[in-house]
């Protein structure tokens, strides 16, 4: 399901370290990964958080640093707003592409003249409450003329992309990085190449698809899918008082057809499993029409996506809102309607057969 939740900021595989923020990409062991026929594009990426200000405003942001081939990496080119275009540095400067959210924060605009400046904490040296500044690296980013809009806030409101040179200077490291990202060759089989990279490199490090990039995303998305079953389940109680109240009128309806089956000799048993099976007939009818119907509306969403995602502009690799449809789903709603169905019919048959319809 839930391809629509992944943006162009995911690549497909990213490789970390599991224990610590850095690690050096060299070594035979990467050499093996790197030598891989699957591997399309390899980038080293650096992550850090730091402390922009733009004339009197300053926010905290996450300054990720990579490489020019970023662009081949990622969509990134569909996220990009302005007359400006995605470089992150030149000869003279570095450039940084804000997130729109960031944007608005700082007050820059699309196209800032005064240079952004970025502070951060020098690595290993203690803090001289004397003169603070001098434990802070400070270097200057300038605006390429365009800002990116993933319409997530975790990116919109804190990132910002630079070159990797930019991010090693400013956090004093060298040739580490935070994480290689990896885009694959048309065809590649995601999960065999995963397990293929993480058997090669180790438990010393990690390997992640984009389900894993976004563990809390779908984490909050499965809690909401439970909360919402509940809440729909509580609906479908009070929706079942229709079927006690229908059920009852139906009982009292046909006290005089009870009373021809008795004389022809029917027990209160029988009349009782009469009822019980046309109550019963219209819960299991209830929920093949709500199944059949609900599955009708997920092709239909899957086929011509009428709800779209994020406005339909290219920041989602799918334009449409992503419907996938699961067979334990399906059972378990079904399970539940029959299970509520059936008890909602037990009362009104079980009390008015012994109470009301008695000689």
């Amino acid at each position: 399901m839930v391809a629509g939740f992944f943006t162009a900021f995911d690549p497909e595989l990213k490789i970390t370290i599991r224990e610590g923020k850095v690690f050096e990409p060299q070594g035979a062991a990467f050499q093996e990964v790197r030598s891989l026929p699957e591997i399309g594009v390899w980038t080293e990426t650096l992550e850090e958080n730091a402390m922009v200000q733009y004339k009197d405003r300053q926010a905290m942001a996450i300054i990720k640093g990579v490489e020019d081939n970023f662009e081949e990496l990622t969509s990134i080119d569909s996220l990009l707003y302005g007359a400006g275009e995605f470089i992150l540095h030149d000869s003279i400067v570095d450039y940084g592409v804000l997130g729109v959210e960031l944007i608005s924060e700082l007050g820059t605009g699309l196209q800032f003249v005064d240079p952004l400046q970025v502070y951060a904490p020098k690595r290993n040296v203690r803090v001289n409450m004397a003169n603070p500044s001098a434990s802070f690296n400070r270097d200057y980013l300038f605006s390429p003329g365009v800002v990116f809009v993933v319409n997530q806030q975790k990116y919109d409101a804190r990132y910002i992309l630079t070159s990797l040179s930019f991010a090693r200077n400013l956090f004093n490291y060298d040739t580490e990085v935070s994480a290689v990202e990896l885009k694959l060759k048309p065809g590649a089989d995601v999960t065999a190449v995963q397990r293929k990279i993480a058997r090669i490199l180790g438990d010393e490090f990690v390997v992640l698809d984009r389900y894993e990039q976004q563990a809390d995303v779908f984490r909050i998305m499965e809690i909401e899918k439970f909360i919402s079953y509940l809440f729909l389940t509580f609906i479908l109680a009070i929706a079942c008082f229709n079927v006690i109240g229908s059920l009852s009128m139906l009982i009292l309806d046909k006290r005089e057809d009870v009373e021809t089956l008795r004389n022809l000799g029917a027990d209160d048993r029988l009349i009782a499993r009469i009822f019980l099976f046309e109550g019963r007939f219209i819960s299991l009818f209830g929920a093949l029409s709500g199944i059949v119907l609900g599955l009708l509306l997920c092709y239909i969403q899957q086929r011509f996506g009428i709800i779209s995602l994020g406005g339909g502009n290219g920041s989602f690799i799918v334009d449409a809102y992503p419907v996938s449809v699961h067979v334990t789903d399906v059972v378990l709603i079904f399970i539940t309607v029959i299970t509520v169905g059936f008890l909602s019919v037990w009362y009104p048959v079980h009390y008015l057969t012994r109470r009301l319809l008695k000689k």
